[in-house]
């Protein structure tokens, strides 16, 4: 053991976050996960909060349980790699502690309620900025250019804005904002610098060089209201490169590495190499793309540019990688150096995927008799449903699984769409309902669900290759490749194959470890203190980084289109409805809104 190099990745999601203690071949020989909390508002929808402290908390408890429990000396981790959601993360310019997000905190003496930590994270999923959405959508800059046309109220700045309208001004003055990635390398090092994945992805930061920008766009900030943040050379969201700011690209070396006290709360050394991070779903197309699919023997980067990356779990993104720019309508991105330096990549998504399915689950009347029945098994819901659903096909006489629901027609967008329509305003639509209370009943909403995400699947890639992409695989990770049927639909709704990974529970956190290798190979070269150092050693990073990639993937299982020439003709169909569902929703809210007019 003692000849191995080692790596940790920290993954960071929605419900939890995990560390996995990964060798250098890209074995995981050890994982550990931790449920972090969601805080919501009982009067506000809109409303989704997290705090730092906990989930640092969470990663320092799952960082040295990986060690524990394999026995890995401290001294073989030679470097740490974090992803996160694309989460807005607030903290005191001054002094780093965390400063509270949540309205009703400014207003009482207390911040939280008791017990709780300060609510310093407005959580990706969180829609209270609907109307700075709309203002800086309005303002025509070519920052919109490069998200696909259409700014969602997901990314950063509209939630900076509203923390600006809203928050008392002393606050706001002194207050730093991250994308969540960012934070977590500033935790482990006590360094400022931030990624070009997260400022690109997520803050409304076009790399220099694109169209002539220099960075940030000064016009467009002092347009939508954040003029101050041009007065101060962008200090509050990261600097300006080269003066008052340094940003990485994917994998370079963080600061000095880990500080002493990040290194004795995660039970590392100090001063181990830390990567600069990325958002989680580019962690999950760092730690599948480069894997062979069956049957193939190497993989080039070429190959990369075909293969999709879908990463599942409570939401789902779609990223893809391109040579060159490609402008897709309702689909962020293009976005420039996001991993590869000189490469291109576009990210679509569906903002409900695996919280879908629960959702449907948990709303109807058979949900309690279910997972009794579930329980009463030994088997867990979800397999319970695919049971059911191949009982009812067998018993019916259906020639394939989809014949059941051929009545039954469900459009998903019940918390709005991001891709690729861009509208907020989309909701869910189910048609077909009975008076059944009955788990059969059930079964059928579930596959209806399944069938509506695979159908918004393909809708997505045919915009992407319809503008330029040419996709032809689809790379699963996350959470929902455990769905089997939902895979098979995939594949057999998009006509695609798709790549299943080796370990679906830890390919988003590979990839996090595979940039913790990067930074250890390259902080042996020297640290990278000015944005001269780090732009001239980006260059090599595309070559480095795939190199790492290719050593520490391993070839999982490809599920191959198998739906017959029938139920192709009916899954045709259920596209054109799903379409059709689009037009008849905004036909109808217009009508409304017409008839309301005064």
């Amino acid at each position: 053991m003692s000849g191995k190099s080692y790596f940790i990745g920290v993954d960071v999601g929605t419900g939890s976050a995990r560390a996995a203690l990964v060798d250098q071949d890209g074995t995981i020989v050890a994982e550990s996960t931790y449920n972090t909390t969601t805080f919501r508002d009982e009067k506000d929808a809109d409303i989704f909060e997290q705090s730092t402290a906990e989930i640092w908390g969470c990663i320092s408890k799952a960082c040295k349980d990986v060690l524990r429990d394999s026995k890995v000396s401290n001294t073989l981790v030679k470097g740490i790699g974090f992803d996160a959601t694309c989460s807005l993360a607030v903290a005191n310019i001054h002094d780093g502690t965390p400063v509270s997000i949540s309205p009703n905190s400014w207003s009482s003496s207390s911040s939280t309620k008791d017990g709780e930590p300060t609510h310093d994270i407005i959580l990706w999923a969180d829609h209270r900025a609907k109307a700075e959405a709309k203002l800086i959508n309005s303002t025509g800059s070519m920052v919109l250019k490069y998200v696909g046309g259409t700014m969602s109220l997901e990314m950063e700045i509209p939630k900076v804005l509203w923390l600006k309208k809203n928050m008392p001004a002393e606050v706001f003055k002194n207050s730093m904002f991250f994308d969540l990635p960012d934070f977590l390398t500033y935790r482990a090092t006590g360094d400022l610098a931030r990624s070009n994945c997260s400022l690109a992805c997520k803050c409304s930061y076009v790399p220099p060089g694109v169209e002539g920008s220099k960075g940030w766009n000064d016009d467009f900030f002092k347009k939508i209201g954040l003029p101050e943040f041009v007065e101060d050379d962008f200090k509050q969201v990261g600097g300006t490169p080269g003066k008052t700011g340094l940003i990485l690209t994917a994998g370079q070396p963080v600061g000095k590495g880990l500080s002493a006290q990040a290194a004795e709360e995660l039970g590392l050394l100090e001063g181990t190499a830390v990567g600069s991070g990325v958002i989680d779903a580019y962690a999950g197309w760092v730690g599948t793309v480069a894997a062979p699919m069956e049957g193939q023997k190497a993989t080039s980067l070429e190959d990369s540019r075909h293969r999709l990356a879908a990463i599942a779990g409570t939401s789902t993104c779609h990223i893809v990688q391109s040579p060159e720019a490609v402008f897709v309508p309702g689909v962020w991105g293009p976005y420039q150096h996001a991993i590869f330096p000189g490469y291109w990549m576009n990210e679509g998504g569906q903002s409900s995927t695996g919280q879908l399915l629960d959702f449907m689950i948990d709303t109807h009347p058979a949900s309690a008799k279910l997972k009794a029945l579930a329980k009463e098994k030994g088997t867990n819901h979800f397999s319970l449903l695919t049971e059911i659903l191949n009982d009812m096909a067998k018993e019916r006489k259906v020639p394939f699984l989809s014949y059941l629901t051929k009545d039954y027609y469900l459009y998903p967008d019940l918390h709005g769409n991001r891709s690729p329509l861009a509208d907020n305003d989309m909701r869910g639509m189910l048609i077909g309902m009975q008076l059944d209370k009955n788990i059969s009943d059930l079964a059928l909403r579930y596959y209806a669900t399944g069938e509506a995400i695979a159908l918004q699947t393909r809708q997505i890639i045919d915009e992407m290759n319809k503008n330029g992409h040419e996709v032809k695989y689809i790379f699963m990770s996350g959470g929902l490749v455990k769905n089997g049927f939902l895979m098979s639909l995939i594949a057999d709704v998009c006509n695609v194959p798709v790549q299943l990974p080796y370990s679906h529970s830890a390919s988003v956190v590979l990839g996090s470890a595979m940039l913790g290798a990067a930074a250890a190979n390259e902080s042996a070269i020297g640290l990278i203190s000015t944005q001269d150092d780090a732009e001239k050693r980006s260059h090599g990073m595309k070559d480095k980084l795939w190199k790492v990639m290719l050593e520490m993937s391993r070839p999982g299982t490809t599920v191959q289109p198998s739906a017959s020439p029938r139920e192709l003709k009916l899954l045709q169909v259920k596209y054109d409805i799903f379409k059709e569902c689009i037009t008849l929703q905004r036909k109808w809210r217009k009508n409304v809104t017409e008839a309301l007019a005064e």
